[in-house]
């Protein structure tokens, strides 16, 4: 039959007590939900006879001598009601509605008594409250992820035999015997080789440094990989795409949960530590939002509204934006106080440049924006492809063996390179890094031919032995990177992809900037340079085409602008360069659009089948509701309730035979004016409440919608009043309301489903389900890959 469905078909429905509604209620729990037909058998169906009624004067039925009573027991809120099943999406209407109706309820008992008051004020206060935990978790979080990664991530390359909890860098800070030349070297760290065989020299030694840091790579891999798939499967990814969906109305139970929040912190750490071509900063949003979402469970406020707790996605007014930043002040205090950067900032590449940039350079930006697009374009296919490889064959079957694999293809290819065995956001700092006179970097390994230097700045120097060395080096690192994060990004362990992305920018950007400033430093008489770089002057800095290479690839993989200079600011605190990095950011998401319109993250919603609306798109088809509407010509008749002629049996025998979620009720059929409508599961929980507490309620009791009761013949049981279920204002839309308003209601409403009428009367249904498989069907996709999966 065509009729409403939401945005996922409820298999059948719940059996059991009702309790089972409440035990899934919570965005804490499980998805594993079993979905059974409902028995609606029940031993008190039959009226009892006279000579009982006469004997039980509790019974409510219609007797001799007996008026017929209307159960209402709505009156008082049954826990339940109201809730949402899981994968569907929430009434963003509805929720705001019942928020209004709250807060306007303490408003006005706030005047009543001094209790009232204080309860008033401590309900404004709770969301302050609120964002003062969650900044305070975040923070804390963060900084124990970051310190313990670079922990983990030098344990693969020895320990530190004064403090084993110590990494490499806070092991030789309290060595009396280390030199500012090799500062990373001192007897109280050892590698592999020294503690097993006491030798750090020749090829017997470098084997046993290899075989353990693959060796500890796997080891790392594999925890990550079986913690995520034992205890809590919905740790693995980024979690970006996820929480937009859930922000957009989405119920997704499980994934912002307590055991997802300790799953992916710990193996997040597992990770990264791995060696894998991927990064935290991803999965620390996930991290943020579990914390947000549990935080949640503390106040009445948001624990009871899905709305209120999404409020950062369709509806954002001022004060979140206030509180969002509160958030942000509070974690990033929070985090100052851990120093986990061991710098005493908050930017985790300070980068701090001596000379300005030059109009000319310009176009070497560009350059660099136009290789980021095409980066961030073949990106998105091929890892796509690889994805949808990875869901439809054999390969999905296997994540812990893809998982080592990819582990051990990484650490036997990366050891080799030290510019790949470091860790990414190490080497990204590193190449960020404006050499100066002490610096002891191959990177930095220039000719000296000058006496002095201004300023304390240094001119363009030609390159040295090892500034060519590195460059083959990180030639080599930047293929590596570019083909083993395709097959990294998506497996089943926690994995972001800003670090990787900007790891592949940042190599580009500084062999660039190598290349401009010999170019620079031998043809200074060129008309490009003579201008404006004086011989001996310091004209070009390759740190700075480092960091304009990154936020190119960065935003040719996500498609961000605005924001992404902003997330540059805050990594770097390069702030005068806000023009270069916006002119790359620009010509990246240009030459990536052109290519194919999808960022990462969407294109991911897209694969998985995810029901987002995207706010960015425009719908510019001519298309009517009425052609989207079910049900469709030659369908049958949508199934609807009428509203005070149908007993108990004939809605749980629609309910048992249909798998919509909820159904518009009409005054009659041959009528079709439309009353209101009725979710699927409120008439569940409702029906089961009332046959288990209240007398008399029985098959043949009549369910009516309105205000009074309908007459009814003497000798009739108890009727069953729901009208405090129903919704009475269901958005609606005419037959020849043209789909680019429906869409656009649609995305600003955050809307589940609206009605179709013609003169008042109700012609079908248009479910958000509905919209995303007409978009698909408009973009020549397959309607039906809109399923969550």
């Amino acid at each position: 039959m065509a009729m409403w469905q939401g945005a996922m078909d409820n298999r059948g429905f719940q059996q059991g007590s009702f309790s089972s509604f409440q035990n899934s209620s919570s965005d804490e729990d499980l998805m594993d939900i079993p979905t059974t037909a409902m028995d609606f058998s029940m031993r008190d169906d039959v009226p009892p006879l006279d000579r009982e009624v006469g004997e039980d004067k509790s019974y409510n039925g219609g007797g001799i001598g007996y008026s017929n009573r209307i159960m209402d027991f709505l009156e008082e809120p049954i826990p339940g009601v109201g809730t949402y099943d899981d994968f569907n999406t929430i009434d963003w209407v509805r929720e705001k509605s019942r928020d209004r109706d709250r807060h306007r309820e303490i408003t006005n008992k706030s005047k009543e008594s001094t209790w009232a008051l204080i309860h008033s004020v401590s309900d404004a206060f709770s969301g302050w409250l609120l964002m003062l935990l969650i900044g305070l978790l975040s923070g804390s979080l963060a900084g124990l992820i970051d310190i313990s990664a670079h922990w983990m991530t030098d344990l693969k390359e020895g320990i530190c035999t004064g403090g084993f909890w110590f990494n490499h860098e806070h092991c030789c800070w309290n060595s009396d015997h280390v030199t500012f030349e090799e500062r990373d070297k001192c007897p109280e760290w050892n590698s592999w080789s020294q503690l097993i065989i006491s030798t750090d020299e020749g090829a017997f030694a470098y084997i046993v440094n290899y075989f353990m840091y693959v060796l500890w790579a796997l080891l790392f891999a594999f925890l990550a990989v079986s913690l995520v798939k034992v205890f809590a499967p919905y740790a693995c990814g980024s979690g970006i795409p996820e929480i937009k969906t859930i922000l957009s109305g989405f119920i997704i139970r499980g994934y912002l949960g307590k055991w997802t929040l300790v799953i992916k912190t710990i193996t997040l750490v597992l990770a990264v530590s791995s060696g894998l071509s991927l990064g935290k900063e991803g999965p620390l949003v996930h991290v943020a939002c579990c914390c947000g979402n549990i935080l949640c469970h503390c106040f009445n406020k948001y624990r009871k509204n899905e709305a209120k707790r999404r409020e950062v996605s369709y509806y954002f007014p001022l004060k979140t934006l206030w509180r969002s930043f509160f958030a942000a002040l509070v974690a990033a205090f929070t985090l100052r106080s851990i120093n986990p950067f061991g710098n005493s900032r908050l930017v985790l590449f300070y980068v701090e440049f001596h000379t300005p940039w030059h109009l000319f350079e310009l176009v070497p930006f560009i350059l660099l924006g136009i290789f980021g697009g095409l980066w961030g374009a073949l990106f998105i296919r091929t890892n796509i492809a690889w994805c949808r490889k990875r869901k439809t064959t054999q390969l999905g079957k296997y994540p812990v063996i893809e998982v080592l694999v990819v582990t051990a293809i990484t650490a036997i290819l990366a050891f080799p390179n030290e510019y790949t065995r470091m860790s990414t956001s190490e080497l990204i700092s590193e190449l960020f890094n404006d050499c100066g006179l002490l610096d002891s970097s191959k990177l930095c390994d220039y000719e000296n031919r000058f006496n002095t230097s201004k300023g304390g700045e240094l001119p363009d120097r030609p390159a040295g032995v090892g500034v060519y060395s590195a460059m083959w080096q990180l030639a080599l690192t930047l293929i590596l990177k570019i083909v083993i994060t395709i097959f990294t990004f998506g497996m089943k362990i926690p994995s972001g992809l800003f670090i990787p992305s900007m790891a592949v920018g940042a190599i580009a950007g500084r062999l660039l900037g190598v290349g401009m400033e010999q170019l620079a430093y031998y043809h200074q008489e060129w008309t490009i340079f003579n201008s404006w770089c004086s011989q001996g002057a310091d004209c070009i800095t390759p740190g700075l085409y480092a960091m304009v290479g990154a936020a190119a690839c960065l935003g040719g993989v996500t498609r961000m602008t605005v924001s992404l200079v902003v997330i540059m600011f805050e990594l770097t605190g390069g702030l005068e360069y806000i023009v270069p990095l916006m002119a790359a950011a620009m010509t990246s998401k240009w030459v990536a659009d052109a290519l194919g319109r999808e960022g990462i993250y969407d294109a991911h919603i897209r694969l998985n089948g995810y029901p987002f609306l995207e706010a960015k798109e425009e719908f510019a088809h001519k298309t009517l509701a009425m052609d989207v509407m079910k049900p469709r010509r030659n369908d049958p008749l949508l199934t609807v309730l009428t509203q005070d002629s149908m007993t108990v049996e004939d809605v749980e025998t629609i309910i048992s035979e249909t798998t919509y979620s909820g159904f518009p009720v009409v005054v009659s059929r041959e009528s079709q004016r439309l009353v209101g409508f009725v979710l699927r599961r409120d008439l569940i929980i409702s029906i089961e409440n009332a046959r288990k507490k209240q007398d008399g309620v029985v098959s043949t009791s009549i369910i009516y919608f309105t205000e009074h009761s309908p007459p009814l013949p003497p000798y009739t049981p108890p009727t069953l009043k729901l009208r405090n279920i129903l919704d009475l204002s269901p958005f609606t839309v005419t037959d020849l309301t043209p789909m680019e308003i429906v869409v656009d209601i649609f995305r600003k409403l955050g809307l589940r489903q609206c009605l179709v009428t013609h003169n008042g009367r109700l012609l079908g249904i248009i479910t958000k389900k509905d919209v995303l498989k007409h978009i698909a069907q408009m973009a020549n996709q397959d309607p039906d890959s809109i399923l969550f999966n």
